[in-house]
């Protein structure tokens, strides 16, 4: 055999066992590629992604695209090989295993937190776009979670409508703590709830919640303090004088919050928000209309772009990070409040796009 074909031959026998080598080594990282986009305005499943009854709506030509990440799952362990190529790869990030999955939650808690997290963007979504609009949005203090083993697993449950504590009207969330602690380890507090069932029928039926029952229970020491504790963790609910459903399956975290609140503000105003323009983006929402900052924004772009998207909406905090690498044909556009994304949109449907703050690299 030829020197030249041995030395080929040997080349690519050594290739193949490093390939087959690092087929085999597992590193502890993960891939984060372009996920799924989805216009809010549309359809998704072959179902409205945001459905709006009792209250009149209007169509839009537009798009007002919600964007994701796609990840690799919780449970998989990326080899040397697939690692080596999401580095070298420009539509995929690699990163440490535990920056997405915690070494103390598991898949499933991590799970649930996503589906949590999104559950509370649609939410903030339908509060921040209604208060935009000027429509009342009412709220209550409820059980957001029980503590498994605590005094008042059994008695009080997720859902209920607290209305007062020791017979004091509670407004806050903060209040309730604040009247629980009032008591020594040992003592007896009373809540007044409405069960979460009636507060539901209530809801729909647009009625006031009214009475409600007393449930007796005795505090217990906190481990860190000695301070009286029950076991609860309070939140805010909101109840809106119509139904709005937001309809979008296997989609996880807070990131959808801008995309839904203005697809919402679209469906409820006569005029078209984007004037026909396709526009994608995200962004966290709270209930005042701030725009928090995301994680992969730069595959979010890339996805928004590869749908065809010409204008992309990004949280102040990640625009930066999204301007060193935009997509060709995509132009970012820097919001930090609902009213700075409202504002861009009047510019993108007049075709006065040299005033939209755009994003700029460090």
């Amino acid at each position: 055999m030829p020197r030249r074909t041995a030395t080929m031959l040997t080349s690519t026998l050594l290739l193949i066992a490093v390939l087959c080598a690092g087929a085999l080594i597992r590193v502890p990282y993960a891939e984060m590629s372009p996920g799924p986009t989805v216009n809010t305005l549309g359809e998704h499943g072959g179902k409205p992604v945001l459905s709006i009854e009792g209250r009149r709506t209007y169509e839009s030509s537009g798009h007002l695209n919600m964007t994701t990440v796609r990840v690799t799952g919780a449970d998989y362990r990326m080899n040397l090989v697939e690692a080596v190529h999401g580095w070298l790869a420009e539509d995929s990030v690699v990163v440490p295993h535990e920056t997405l999955y915690p070494d103390d939650k598991s898949a499933e808690e991590v799970r649930e937190e996503n589906a949590e997290e999104f559950s509370q963007s649609q939410e903030s979504a339908k509060v921040a776009a209604l208060r935009e609009l000027g429509i009342p949005v009412g709220e209550r203090v409820v059980v957001a979670s029980v503590v498994k083993g605590a005094p008042a697993q059994g008695r009080l449950h997720a859902g209920d409508v607290i209305t007062a504590v020791d017979g004091k009207p509670v407004e806050r969330p903060d209040d309730v703590a604040a009247l629980v602690t009032e008591h020594g380890p040992g003592e007896e507090v009373v809540f007044t709830v409405v069960p979460a069932k009636r507060a539901e029928e209530a809801e729909k039926k647009g009625e006031e919640l009214t009475g409600g029952r007393e449930v007796t229970v005795t505090t217990t020491a906190a481990e860190d303090d000695q301070r009286a504790i029950v076991g609860i963790q309070a939140g805010l609910d909101h109840t809106f004088p119509f139904e709005i459903d937001i309809r979008l399956a296997d989609v996880g975290g807070p990131s959808a919050g801008l995309m839904f609140a203005l697809g919402i503000m679209d469906r409820l105003t006569r005029e078209d928000l984007t004037g026909g323009e396709f526009v994608a983006g995200t962004g966290t929402i709270d209930g005042e209309g701030k725009v928090g900052p995301i994680g992969g924004v730069q595959m979010k772009t890339i996805a928004a772009r590869e749908k065809g998207a010409e204008y992309f909406l990004t949280p102040e905090a990640n625009c930066a990070t999204a301007a060193r690498s935009v997509p060709d044909g995509l132009t970012l556009v820097e919001v930090g409040t609902i009213d700075d994304a409202l504002a861009a949109l009047a510019d993108i449907r007049e075709g006065d796009t040299g005033a939209l703050p755009r994003c700029a690299a460090d």
